[in-house]
């Protein structure tokens, strides 16, 4: 059995060639991948060969384009095995049912949602403004006492999903479906939550005033995702947040700064976790 992508390969592909294969992302039995134009004539060798070391792999997709669109989707193409887009994913624990073509998915981000549903206090009551098919939200029921956990995403396809998440991972008595845009959800749901997830960096700048209002009146965490640039990675973006604070007589504190993965040279998608409060007088 070959050890690896690369190994797997060595005989079917050139040096070069091999030099050239990217990550690839593996969700359930589907595996993901991205290759450059130079590798398109392979690209079913190399989704057979992914199978080959990925024995339980029923389908392996090429992600034809960057994500993209008002939902966050990207266009996907079989290159080896069943013709779907379809998988059951397992988490911490918990098991998320995803349509790949429909939904925003990334199995990348496993640690940080551990990492925030460890933050999370007896109690509590959380608003999730970019829920997408649960997995924060389902994780956070699962592994804290928080109260409610209003998960709210405007993508009809993952709200379907989060429903049947919530459902297969019995939290329903905590985790609430919301389908809508946050800017206009949110006004319905203000001054109720002890934290806020806004784990879309593309729209959190956007959303970052509705973040606020969501929040109780004597404040709370904003767990506030954003891209930051080397050398200064957290700065503008902190400023950014305590600019727009103050202008709802807030302020901000910054508990805890990560660059969560690197998108390009330099680049990286970060989080800071932000604590707001009602501003001095």
């Amino acid at each position: 059995m070959p050890k690896n992508l690369r190994d797997a390969l060595k005989d079917q592909l050139t040096g070069e060639e091999l030099e050239q294969l990217r990550a690839f992302d593996i969700i359930g039995d589907i595996a993901v991948i991205k290759l450059p134009k130079e590798l398109l004539p392979k690209k079913g060798v190399i989704g057979r060969a992914l199978m080959q070391v990925h024995r339980h792999l029923r389908t392996v997709l090429r992600q034809v384009g960057p994500v993209g669109g008002e939902f966050r989707t990207r266009e996907l193409e079989v290159i080896a095995g069943e013709p779907r887009t379809k998988t059951l994913y397992r988490e911490s624990g918990c098991v998320f049912k995803a349509d790949l073509a429909q939904v925003y998915f990334s199995p990348r981000l496993a640690h940080e949602r551990l990492r925030i549903a460890s933050q999370v206090k007896p109690g509590e009551v959380v608003t999730n403004m970019f829920a997408g098919v649960g997995c924060y939200s389902i994780i956070i029921a699962k592994r804290s006492k928080a109260t409610k956990i209003y998960s709210i995403d405007k993508n009809p396809v993952a709200v379907q999903y989060l429903r049947e998440n919530i459902r297969i991972n019995k939290v329903g008595d905590r985790v609430v479906p919301i389908l809508g845009d946050a800017r206009e959800v949110v006004p319905q749901l203000a001054g109720r939550a002890d934290r806020v997830l806004m784990p879309l960096p593309e729209l959190a700048r956007e959303f970052f005033d509705v973040a606020l209002r969501a929040l109780k009146r004597d404040g709370g965490v904003i767990h506030f995702y954003d891209y930051g640039r080397q050398p200064d990675i957290f700065g503008p973006s902190l400023e950014f947040a305590r600019s727009t604070a103050a202008i709802e007589g807030r302020e901000v504190e910054l508990l805890d700064g990560r660059a969560i993965r690197s998108y390009a040279p330099r680049c990286y998608h970060i989080a800071l976790d932000l604590l707001v409060r009602t501003g001095s007088d």
